[in-house]
């Protein structure tokens, strides 16, 4: 074959993340494939990070995300990028039919209503697809197991039970990790940022999530738990952890918003952005909203109250009646048992979040507990990477050779598997 011929045949890649945990989660897939593969074609619907780590990105993605069920004009929006995808993916078959770099696989990424279209929308036009990070079929919605075997070639696990549970409903999956471990901490400068919190004790973190809705439903309850706590320990210091400068200000907004209850915004309470894991480092105890920060949060065995505020109507009416997990957090889902106190769903007011809290501040023994129960969790993914491990199933799906795959040696003491490059 001629090197031209060769050269036509260059597969790539299409990326689609909506959320901003997509955009870290997609990153270190993307960036691991772009040190092996330099010339690899990458494309993406995704956010900052995903173009960082070497991905062309065709459209911007994950600045307003949400949870739980999207609005009218969510909906639309999402209907509007789906035609824009597939007129995409089409212009590869027509204007650019013989050049390099023809997509030949899809990688959604998380947010499984938005990406489920987009895989049909491949599939249709003959790509193949590997889910990034395994839609949660196994807390809500079991019957989408059939659109999902019909919509996948592989689905890449990020938390250890779901293989089995996919195996068993024969969809191909493979547990890699969580991409979250596969990020290095720094402590002396994490430690070092946390030094300019402030001096105060016991300190406290605020972490309001990152989409719009969830931040204004719950984070009048992370500030009044605060107040409340501030009243009982004279020395009280906090840091709310923003995910962006824009999700700083609306916390203040917010917090405007509710003056007229909850009074001025503490003087013992300051904000910062983009340092989640040195707020996790510089804390005592963190009042968390549910999400995969609980598990960034874990990994530092800093103990935690989560909680999730949520209509009671729509609870009632729709979400009771397909969600079938016992907990519905990650420490506790993972260790089954609910290690660390959860208020989710949460229908109330502050008072019983920040007497949790008081409780475990007061007694040094609870918040031990918690960080026993937590190692024992973490050997869960003890010497797994994902970056790597995802690379390998890409690289296997699509026909890709490299030289850089991951190789398991001898299980730890723990049981897991030690990964080593070569």
């Amino acid at each position: 074959m001629a090197q031209g011929e060769e050269s036509s045949k260059r597969p790539a890649i299409l990326f689609t993340a909506f959320e901003p945990s997509g955009d870290d989660h997609a990153a270190i897939v993307i960036r691991e494939l772009r040190r092996r593969h330099p010339d690899l074609a990458m494309y993406a619907w995704g956010g900052p990070k995903m173009a960082a780590a070497g991905a062309t990105i065709v459209e911007r993605t994950g600045d307003d995300a949400v949870m739980g069920m999207p609005g009218v004009q969510k909906i639309r929006e999402h209907q509007k990028i789906n035609a824009r995808i597939a007129d995409w993916l089409d212009s590869f078959a027509t204007t650019r039919a013989g050049l390099d770099h023809r997509p030949v696989l899809h990688v959604p990424v998380d947010s499984p209503a938005a990406n489920f279209p987009i895989c049909a929308i491949a599939k249709k036009r003959g790509l193949k697809v590997v889910h990034m990070v395994a839609p949660q079929l196994w807390a809500w919605g079991p019957w989408r197991v059939r659109k999902l075997r019909r919509l996948t070639d592989l689905v890449l696990c990020i938390l250890p039970f779901e293989e089995a549970y996919f195996a068993k409903r024969n969809v191909p999956a493979k547990f890699i990790g969580h991409p979250l471990f596969d990020e290095h901490l720094d402590e002396s400068r994490l430690d070092a940022i946390g030094a300019g919190f402030g001096e105060g004790s016991p300190r406290v973190a605020l972490m309001p999530g990152s989409r719009p809705a969830e931040i204004s439903k719950n984070f009048p309850l992370l500030l009044e738990s605060f107040v409340r706590l501030s009243a009982e320990f004279p020395g009280l210091r906090g840091v709310v952890a923003a995910t962006k400068p824009s999700v700083e200000a609306r916390l203040h907004e917010i917090a405007r918003d509710h003056r007229r209850r909850l009074g001025d915004w503490p003087e013992n309470l300051i904000t910062v952005h983009g340092q989640t894991d040195a707020v996790v480092r510089w804390c005592d105890l963190a009042l968390v909203v549910s999400g995969t920060v609980t598990l960034q949060i874990s990994r530092q065995l800093k103990p935690m109250v989560i909680l999730y505020k949520i209509n009671p109507l729509a609870y009632h009416l729709v979400a009771r009646w397909v969600v079938t997990t016992k907990y519905f957090t990650l420490p506790n889902l993972l260790a089954d048992e609910e290690i660390v106190p959860e208020f989710v769903p949460h229908f109330g007011g502050a008072a019983p979040i920040a007497k949790k809290a008081s409780e475990l501040l007061h007694d040094p023994a609870k918040l031990e507990a918690q960080r026993r129960a937590m190692r024992l969790v973490l050997e869960k993914f003890e010497g797994l990477h994902a970056g790597p491990r995802a690379a390998d199933e890409i690289e296997r799906v699509i026909g890709l050779e490299s030289d850089a795959r991951v190789r398991e040696v001898p299980r730890t003491r723990t049981g897991m598997p030690t990964l080593l490059p070569g």
